[in-house]
């Protein structure tokens, strides 16, 4: 699902979209070095006098909007929506965790100079003893234990030094940074470097409006401990990637940026849109030298890019690079990616898996470029998930919005988005991942399932083949589970952390263990909802009545194997006025 970083058309930024030059296409570069003592919370708090919301490109609300294609022969009908076993529900299990970021504390961080935001995409990467969390518009360091290991910074004060908005005075006008969004985290435990990614989009300081440049932003902290020093690099994401520059409708923008690494290198895919008009580019892969971004004595990493790439009867999209936990071999030469394939929103029964050869080149730059292959796989079928229903309870500002009678309130819905592939790990066999579906419960109307797949990749004698040695659904009669994030380890112990929400449910924070050849059977709810989501976003009076959810979860292996998840719901702790979600980080001991 694109990202949307406004909301509400009612409070959208004027101002006159001006043309900033066209960087090149090929262009990384190191902008700038920070430590992290430097980002602290600013003092005073910025108050919510205007300017609460920012208004996102402009951009379709699903991706099956924008991405058309012919149906094929392997499109299956309506009436093979999935219809799976449902899963028990139980407590929590063997996991322990503690409570994430919330809209309160990203909303005051930076002193306040923050936006409003749904809904709150999820990084996540643990080792050392450290745990990272990002969302939109914040990210925090903690122990593993828990305890803080920093304060809560702002995304906008991380990459550029700014505040994301310093809002109007009665004597000073208000002062807008870039708009950021899609934050993703990794460790490499190998060498011991933090990673976060996050896009950016160019904004006119004094009007807020949207110009022609675009980037996204990879930060490389400089020791195994993240509270120190951190290297910010940048890649031009304007018009165009690799061999294709000039791309239609750009000046583009790379929406989700999604990662993964191997041994050689570092891997972001985006899916490419137009900033200023409606379109849909497809799916852009940067390869760059993780030896380079790690090496303080690089100015320039060593990166190639891919672009205007086919898959099936459409252009392929959300491609997940891999990548693999603490102790996995992972250093072949070749890296994987996995994506699906509903290039009209309705129901499909493959997937595609996709190798990057020659990965060596990146740490050396000897021999052959890397290139890039994709297959087809047959599959489980899958298909668009419906919205969520959720538990009706306390809703404060939906009693508020109803009293003010400016349109008719009701219960939000809860978006599941798509069906596109979510995050991939490889454990060094075996490529794990999942993805929203629609299913059909045993009793009622469809809801919003997940479907789980773990595909063998090969490149024996330089041809990709690949096969589903493992696939299953997760489904909860008569409710929902969304954004769906696999964690396994080098001993094949794997977990899948999500959010349960429906009419029995608040929404809440829970996981299901996967067993070794048996299919799962209990969801465990880590961390119970306190209430219904009752954010903007799910108003008619700001923009609709379906409520933005996390587009994405997140999972991480540590280097005792332990599996980890971070993932959206609802908890009893202050919120503001206008979002009360929040997050939970979970820990499985295999």
């Amino acid at each position: 699902m694109k990202r949307t970083e406004s909301f509400a058309a009612a409070v959208f930024l004027a101002g006159t979209l001006g043309l900033a030059s066209q960087a090149g296409a090929q262009d990384i570069r190191l902008d700038r070095t920070v430590t992290f003592a430097e980002l602290v919370t600013q003092p005073g708090t910025d108050a919510a006098t205007g300017n609460e919301y920012r208004q996102g490109p402009v951009e379709e609300d699903a991706l099956k909007k924008l991405i058309r294609g012919s149906v094929s022969s392997a499109r299956v009908s309506s009436a093979h929506v999935p219809r799976p076993e449902d899963l028990a529900v139980d407590g929590a299990g063997a996991a322990t965790g503690f409570n994430g970021l919330t809209q309160a504390q990203q909303r005051l961080a930076d002193g306040g100079h923050q936006f409003t935001v749904e809904p709150p995409d999820q990084g996540l990467a643990v080792g050392n003893g450290y745990v990272i969390e990002a969302v939109n518009l914040a990210l925090r360091i903690r122990l593993a234990s828990g305890a803080p290991g920093g304060a809560v910074v702002s995304l906008n004060r991380f990459f550029f030094q700014e505040s994301a908005i310093v809002r109007a005075t009665a004597t000073t006008p208000a002062r807008f940074g870039h708009f950021v969004s899609d934050p993703k985290a990794y460790y490499h435990a190998a060498t011991g470097h933090w990673f976060v990614t996050v896009l950016s989009i160019d904004i006119d300081p004094a009007t807020g409006a949207f110009q022609g440049r675009s980037r996204v932003h990879v930060a490389v902290s400089q020791t195994a401990n993240p509270t120190g020093a951190w290297r910010i690099y940048s890649i031009e994401t304007t018009n165009g990637t690799g061999a294709t520059p000039g791309h239609a409708g750009c000046p583009c923008f790379g929406d989700q940026p999604l990662i993964g690494a191997d041994a050689n290198g570092f891997y972001i895919t985006t899916n490419e849109f137009p900033i200023f008009v409606g379109g849909f580019n497809g799916a852009q892969v940067y390869a760059v030298s993780i030896n380079d971004l790690e090496n303080p004595a690089v100015i320039q990493p060593r990166m190639k890019a891919f672009d205007n790439l086919p898959l099936a009867e459409g252009p392929a999209y959300t491609l997940q690079p891999a990548t693999a936990p603490p102790g996995v071999a992972y250093n072949s030469g070749t890296a994987y990616f996995l994506s699906a394939l509903d290039f009209t929103g309705t129901l499909d029964d493959r997937i595609a898996v996709w190798a990057l050869s020659n990965t060596g080149w990146l740490a050396t730059g000897i021999g052959t470029a890397p290139s890039l292959q994709s297959l087809v796989v047959q599959s489980q079928s899958y298909g668009q998930p419906p919205d969520a229903e959720q538990k009706d309870g306390p809703t404060p500002l939906g009693d508020l919005l109803k009293g003010l009678k400016i349109a008719t309130e009701h219960l939000p819905l809860v978006a599941a988005n798509d069906d596109r592939m979510q995050q991939v790990m490889f454990d060094g066999t075996n490529l794990w991942s999942a993805l929203n579906t629609v299913v059909k419960p045993l009793n009622g109307p469809t809801r919003v399932g997940s479907a789980y797949f773990v595909v063998r990749p090969s490149t024996a004698g330089g041809a990709l083949s690949a096969t589903i040695v493992r696939q299953g659904y997760l489904s909860v009669n008569n409710n929902s589970v969304l954004y769906p994030s696999v964690a396994v380890n080098g001993l094949g112990s794997a977990a899948i952390g999500l959010t349960l929400v429906g009419p029995d449910y608040y929404p809440s924070a829970a996981y299901v263990r996967v067993p070794g050849s048996a299919a799962p059977s209990v969801l465990n709810v880590a961390a119970a909802g306190a209430g219904p989501e009752d954010g903007f976003t799910g108003y008619v009076t700001f923009s609709g009545r379906t409520a933005r959810w996390g587009d994405y979860s997140a999972a991480a292996v540590d280097e005792a194997g332990n599996l980890w998840f971070a993932t959206e719901y609802i908890p009893a702790l202050p919120r503001t006025l206008l979002a009360n979600w929040g997050t939970y980080i979970g820990k499985i001991t295999p």
